[in-house]
Order: C-alpha cells, then structure tokens, then sequence
C-alpha cells in the first residue's frame, strides 16, 4: 500500500493574491478527515488479502502484519489457516473462486498514539466461483464482517499489529478428514432442478435478502430491520432472523411459544435450540434428516428455499440459516445473521467432522 502516514492537511483557502503568493492554513487532522484518509487504504488492504486467498499466497499475506508483534502473528495465522481452509473447500466442492470482492463501511478511526490508529469498520466480501466442469456459469455469494483493528505507520505503508472480527469459518477450519473426492464427483454430477416457489416462500426469500446485513441492493447493505432489537451482544442474532423470516415474510402466526414484542422475544423465537426443536415439535417443519456432512451431503439436495439448516456442536444447536436459493448444480444456498451471509453454500465454514446438520423442511 504505497500510503504515507497521515499528515497534517492543508486546506487551500480561496486563491488570494499576496505579494504574488497563495495562501495555505495548516490544520490538524479531525475525524472526518481521517476518514477520508483511512478509507481507500483499508479498500486497498482488504483487495491485497483477497488477491492472496485467490492465490493462496501466505508468503504476500505476511507482508501486512508484524509477525514479531504476538497479536499480529495470531492474526496472520487465522488468515493463514482460512485461506488453506479455502483451498480444501473448493477442492471438496469442485469449484473454483474467480473474484472477490470487499465493500468497506468505516465506522471509527481514532489516533491512539502517534503512527498507530484504531479502526472499526464493517467488511462485505462477494465471492464469484465457477464449477470446473462449467467454468463459464457463475455464482455468487456474500459474507458480513465487523473487524476491530491496529494500522501502525511504517514508512509508505501501514502494517496490521493487531485484528479481531467476527470470523465466519472460527467453527470448522479443518477439512483434511473430508473425503473430497468422493463428495466432488457427486456433486459435479448434479444439476439445478426445476422448481417453483409460491408467494409466501418468495415473501420470505425476499426479506432474509433485504435485511441479512449484506444486501445486493445497496439501500441495505449493513442494515439490519430496526423494527427488531439485534441480538448478537446477547449471544447471537440467527434465531430473531429466522424468526422473523418466517413471521414478516412467510406470514407464520406467533403465539404464546413463538413471539417477539417489546424488544423481547420468547425462547423459541430467539435461541437456536428452541427454535428448531419448536418448528419440529409444533409442526410447523419436519425433518429431511441430520447427521455429519459426509452422512447428509446427498440428501441436501432435497432442501429448497423457506427450509433453513440447524448446526449442532458438541450436541447443541448453535446456529440456524434459512435456505434463499440453489447454485448452478442445485447446492442449497443459506442466508443468515451472526455472521451475515447473502446465498452462501450451507456447509460453507461448517463441514468438519465435528459439525451434524439438521436439514429442516418447513411446511408453508
């Protein structure tokens, strides 16, 4: 990143003519500014570390750290273990990325000492892959992160010395226990299936896309509905989105079981567990089936949009994604909040040996 230190600006005042010279007021940098300043740089950084996951280049990616700083070299890592992460997923998946792509919101920039500046700031990536046995058919999907970060000057740069965000993939990084080739061949052999979705599913479809927090329409992007209190400090917000999936765009009645009211909502509408064993229990949805990924790969390609996905971790529900599409061989997409995702394959940073599905088919 071929970016100086920030200095302090300079704001040309309207040309005045004193002996033969223009005048200049020198003012400290503010806030505003700063931004200004920041913007294209973290644009620049996140695109530099996009080209390394699509090359899979660990050794250009330790560029943007201080591997000598601990907490860097703990960020260079978890970067390091998702882009191998990546590498085995297409290979599982038989696909390819052919672009990716960052939207960066800034949120705050505050100097901490001089050279090194805090910064907050949303991040939505878009992903565009190919299978390679039709390399001209594209898909693609979003996925929403919040990074709180150091940028520390160093001469025409800034380094990282210091990241945390909400990881999408921090539940399965290892999928060296995948029988890829198998999984490969089968889905390579799939095709998208015809189908028709009636207006309530749709209804549905088109809300979870509106408000996952990584909308296409840019009216949206990082937006959630204020209507409803975001649940992710309490612990996670899937469940209210889901819940309200189904509520605001499927038309499904609450009740005394599945209600939200007054920034408050009951345990079924709210947390992952009730929320599954709710729909199962109620009615509302039945099972395909559930178990490890190499157990459920093929059945998934019976979910359809409206149904949604419950992961179980160490014998817990710990998330849910509504289905809102099919990729071009028919691999059901999910969208979802914590973190977001816009039409992202279901087992995406969920496909270890660890992880059992719950594949739900909801009755609308």
């Amino acid at each position: 990143m071929a970016q100086q230190r920030i200095p302090n600006y300079v704001i040309e005042n309207e040309v005045t003519k004193s002996l033969g010279q223009e005048t200049t007021t020198t003012v400290e940098p503010n806030e505003q500014t700063l931004e200004e300043h920041f913007v294209p740089i973290l644009e620049e950084l996140f695109q530099n570390r996009n080209a390394c996951i699509l090359a899979s280049d660990l050794e250009n990616l330790k560029s943007h750290y201080n591997l000598n700083i601990k907490v860097s070299l703990w960020a260079y890592e978890s970067e390091a273990q998702k882009i191998k992460y990546f590498k085995n997923w297409c290979a599982k998946q038989g696909i390819k990325f052919n672009k990716i792509d960052s939207h960066i919101k800034l949120r705050k920039v505050k100097e901490k000492e001089p050279g090194l500046y805090g910064i907050l700031c949303f991040n939505s990536t878009e992903f565009t892959y190919s299978y390679v046995d039709t390399p001209e058919v594209t898909n693609t999907f979003r996925l929403g992160t919040s990074h709180y970060m150091n940028l520390k000057a160093d001469n025409d740069r800034y380094i990282i010395t210091k990241e945390w965000y909400t990881d999408p993939f921090a539940d399965s990084l290892n999928l060296e226990n995948i029988k890829s080739d198998q999984i490969r061949k089968y889905i390579l052999a799939q095709k998208k299936p015809d189908y028709t979705i009636d207006s309530r599913t749709q209804c549905a479809v088109d809300y979870a896309h509106k408000y996952c927090g990584v909308s296409d329409n840019d009216e949206f992007l990082f937006k959630y509905n204020k209507a409803y209190k975001n649940f992710n400090p309490d612990g996670g917000d899937c469940a209210n989105f889901a819940s309200q999936i189904l509520f605001e765009g499927g038309k499904f009645k609450k009740n005394g079981t599945w209600n939200y009211c007054d920034r408050n909502g009951t345990k079924a509408w709210v947390n992952a567990q009730a929320f599954k064993n709710y729909m199962v229990g109620s009615g509302r949805a039945g099972y395909i089936t559930k178990g490890t990924y190499q157990e459920i790969y093929k059945a998934a390609y019976n979910l359809r949009p409206g149904d949604f996905v419950a992961y179980e971790k160490k014998g817990k529900i710990v998330h849910i994604s509504t289905v809102t599409g099919l990729d071009s061989k028919g691999y059901p997409l999910v969208t979802c909040h914590n973190t977001d995702r816009l039409l992202v394959p279901y087992d995406l940073g969920w496909s270890n040996k660890n992880i059992r599905f719950h594949l739900i088919n909801v009755y609308y």
